[in-house]
Formats: structure tokens, sequence, C-alpha cells
């Protein structure tokens, strides 16, 4: 079995954190969204993973997962991006005949796909779909179950049939590629997944449902990250393994090697990255600091704070904040406040009255 990551979006709900990278790489809980994606495929025994690119992400994904042992990776290029029906079909040639695991790198899995995999492999199944029960499915694709099969699919329904809509995982045999190469344009003028689904299901396809174990996260939007960052978080063990000196750690928080936390309170669950450097800080819960971050004389909760960032003399705490790669943030003057920043790659930020 082989997978497909999708990888080719612009992320442009996610701007200006995607302004300067892929959506992909941006982190939570301080590893990039591709890297849950492929440590959940490699952990069902993938290793052969065509990951779909387009001009902008392309460089930008390579070079992050150059260093990535334990799965062996084909860049797919889509030019330009049609949707996901539209990956597939250029994936084809990679993909071949052997049944494949698709995978939109966005998602998040609680407790990753095997029993979605599991699913296909233990029956005579055609599809395989991950659907998860929500109150209001009409931003998702949504999906009709009878009998123990999907007997329907529907795009972003104004009147949802079901309150099923479908995750971010799917698996597949060959047929979905003959389905694929008749398919009209759908929503948006793109070759919709869905579509071809219904297709399959029309023609006779045996369409597997399986619902999802635990929570699941579509982080399409900044609140979205955030809320996948907490729920990571929540599964924080305790663990120092840096230099904690006149400060307080209350909860669980986990401290890298070569981090430094100097006359600060962290509240937990939070992460401190390798050679982070908090002092005359409070971090609170919720909040995740990357790697070579910087939180000097600054309060700061429920965030997210990547590698390389700094916030320096900041007078008012932040909260519910994205901060991107390479930022810096600071004060000049003010009175305590309280603040909500999505700032991308490369920002410098003065707060003020």
């Amino acid at each position: 079995m082989k997978a497909l990551i999708l990888a080719a979006g612009f992320g442009t709900r996610l701007r200006p954190l995607t302004s300067l990278r892929p959506k992909p790489l941006v982190a939570v809980a301080n590893r990039s969204l591709i890297r849950y994606a492929i440590d959940d495929l490699v952990n069902t025994g993938i290793t052969e993973i065509g990951i779909v690119v387009s001009r902008f992400t392309k460089v930008y994904i390579e070079d992050a997962l150059k260093s990535y042992e334990g799965a062996t990776f084909e860049y797919i290029l889509q030019d330009p991006p049609e949707g996901i029906a539209h990956a597939v079909k250029v994936a084809r040639p990679f993909l071949g005949d052997s049944p494949f695991v698709l995978y939109l790198a966005d998602n998040l899995f609680q407790h990753g796909i095997k029993s979605f995999v599991e699913a296909y492999k233990s029956g005579q199944n055609d599809a395989v779909l991950a659907l998860i029960q929500v109150e209001d499915p009409r931003a998702l694709g949504v999906a009709v179950v009878k009998d123990g099969q999907i007997t329907q699919l529907v795009e972003k329904p104004e009147v949802p049939p079901s309150n099923l809509a479908v995750a971010g995982v799917y698996v597949f045999d060959s047929k979905i590629h003959d389905v694929i190469t008749d398919l009209p344009r759908g929503a948006k003028n793109e070759y919709q997944i869905t579509d071809a689904i219904q297709k399959l299901i029309e023609e006779g396809g045996v369409v597997t449902p399986v619902e999802v174990n635990g929570w699941w996260k579509d982080t399409g939007m900044p609140d979205d990250l955030l809320d996948a960052n907490r729920l990571l978080l929540m599964d924080v063990e305790v663990l120092n393994e840096g230099d904690v000196i006149d400060s307080t750690i209350t909860g669980n928080v986990r401290i890298a090697k070569g981090a430094i936390v100097r006359n600060s309170q962290i509240v937990g669950p939070a992460i401190i990255a390798e050679n982070a450097r908090i002092e005359n800080a409070y971090i609170g819960p919720y909040t995740s600091v990357g790697v070579d971050a910087e939180i000097r004389d600054a309060e700061i909760e429920y965030s997210i704070v990547e590698k390389r960032s700094q916030i320096i003399d900041v007078k008012t705490r932040l909260s519910a904040s994205l901060i991107g790669v390479d930022v810096q943030v600071s004060s000049r003057t003010g009175r305590p406040k309280v603040h909500q920043l999505i700032l991308g790659d490369r920002c410098t930020a003065f707060l003020d009255d």
C-alpha cells in the first residue's frame, strides 16, 4: 500500500502565517502539520509516500522533509491545483494499481489512522472513508450511511442529509482512477473527490465508513490551529531536560534539552522546545514555544510561538496568539492589557497604547 499527501494548496485562510511558507509546515505543539500525517502513515506500515506539491510549495516541503528517516518521498507537481481528484489523477504514475491512503496534510487525528487502513484490508472494499459526527457539517463533505455502507456523498450541502462529515483521510483501491478519468469539473470549477466517490457508489462500488475514534481537527483557520495545539498539549507528560533557575513549574510541562528557564513561571500544559530561552516571563497553559525562541519580560498564554521568534519587553499579556517563524514582538510604551496577535514569518511588531 502507498500513500498520497496533499500539500499543494496556498492556505489563504491562514494568511499571514502562510504568506511565506506552505500551510503543512505550520507547527502545532512544535511539530509541523505534515509531520503528523507522515508519522501516522509510517505507524501503519506505509513508507512509500507521494507528496502532491505546487510550484510554490515544492521547495519548502522538500527542504523540511530532507532529514526525515523511515519513509521515502516522491514529489508530484500539481500545476495548477485543480481539486483533490485532480491531485489523484496527476499522481497516477506514482500510485500505479496499488491501493493507497489519501491524506489531507492539514488534518489531525488523536489516535492516528490505523483503524481506517485496517478496515480496508479486512473487507472487500473499493474505498474506506473516515467519518465524524459534527453539529453543523454544511462546510464539509457529508455522507449518508445505510446498512453499513455509504450510499450518498454530498459536498458542502445547504441542507445536510446527515451529521456525518468526511474527515481528511480516504483509502482507495485502483478503481478510483477509472472513475476520475472521465470526471467532470464540479464546485469552484475543480475536480472534487466527493463527486468521484459518489460516481464510484453509483457504479456499484463498495464504500465503507469508519467513524473517527477520539478527536479530529481540520486546521483550516487560526482558531483551529490554537485548538489543535490545545488538544495535543493535553497529552504532554512532565519532562525537564533543560536548565530551570529560580522558576516555578506547575502542571504538565515538557522542557527540552538546551532550553533555559530563568526567574519565570510556567503553568502547563506547555512545551518549551530545544534551546528556547524563557526569562522573567509567564508562560500560561496551552502554549508551545519553538526551537531557539526567546520570551523575556513578557507574558503569554494559549498561544503558539514558532522557532526563532522573540517576544521581549512586552507590557501586555498575549493570549490566543499565533506567532510565526523569525518574528519579533516588543513594546515601546503601554499599560497592561491583553492582546491577540496573528503574525506571519519574519514580522516585527511594536505594541503601543
